[in-house]
């Protein structure tokens, strides 16, 4: 922290890290209400937040944690927790994570967060940055890899944004995924919601055990699966329970097949 020549104050060098520009907006207009924060930078993806905390060594960190690339628990292993500032995770789901950050006294802000949520957490950190001894907030922060790591590694639900509303999906409610460029369209029953990820960053983060690649641009909840058919050099029609039907590449069939441990 620095105190200006003009004020008895001292200022909180914060770091904005998200790779929405909306929600960077959003934190840089609430942070810039608060005459104890000073803002030194923006970072749009993990390893760029990586260089800059090293470079300036910030205070305070609000930090997304679902990024493209390198996410937010990533920058925390990059960095070296030791290193690393007071911090505000920023997240729109993971409950296990919710649960380690309360568990282990370290903030978050759902997505999409209010100004009065926005505002205690913010209080919050500066307590804690001001109050703690040195090294207590690395050893919370080693403390939370050591329970994100322990704990469960797949999602178990999903938030999506429509025309301004917020759908929380439970992951075993999908019926199955399929790619959309840098997005993807989560298939629940008759309705569809576009998520910004990647197929393979989609994939990553779902149990292998109850999701099943059949495409290279599809995804399926193999609990939703009713028959397979066999088409042409060995293809096959993928019919879901709600009547979906869907192409099995001969190139993803073992995996399938290595779930149901049964040749087809």
């Amino acid at each position: 922290m620095q105190t200006t020549g003009h004020s008895s104050i001292s200022r909180v060098r914060t770091l904005i890290v998200d790779d929405e520009p909306l929600a960077r907006d959003k934190i840089r207009m609430l942070l810039a209400r608060d005459r104890e924060i000073e803002i030194i930078g923006e970072c749009a993806n993990g390893q760029e937040a990586v260089e800059t905390i090293r470079r300036e060594s910030p205070d305070l960190l609000f930090l997304d944690i679902q990024m493209p690339g390198v996410d937010g628990f990533e920058v925390l292993e990059k960095v070296g927790v030791e290193q690393m500032p007071g911090v505000v995770f920023v997240t729109a789901y993971d409950e296990h994570a919710i649960r380690a950050f309360e568990v282990h006294a370290l903030d978050y802000i759902l997505k999409p967060f209010a100004q009065k949520r926005f505002n205690e957490a913010l209080q919050r950190a500066k307590d804690q940055i001001r109050k703690q001894p040195d090294g207590s907030i690395s050893q919370q922060l080693l403390s939370l890899l050591g329970d994100l790591k322990s704990g469960p590694k797949f999602l178990e639900r999903l938030v999506v944004k429509s025309n301004g509303r917020v759908f929380f999906l439970k992951v075993n409610e999908v019926d199955w995924i399929e790619a959309a460029g840098n997005y993807v369209n989560i298939h629940n029953g008759n309705e569809a919601h576009l998520l910004r990820e990647t197929m393979n960053g989609i994939e990553a983060q779902l149990d292998p055990r109850k999701f099943v690649r059949i495409h290279r641009s599809t995804l399926v909840n193999i609990e939703r699966i009713k028959e397979l058919s066999p088409l042409f050099h060995g293809d096959y029609i993928v019919t879901l329970l709600n009547g979906a039907r869907l192409t099995m590449s001969r190139s993803y069939r073992g995996k399938l097949t290595g779930l149901l441990n049964s040749p087809l």
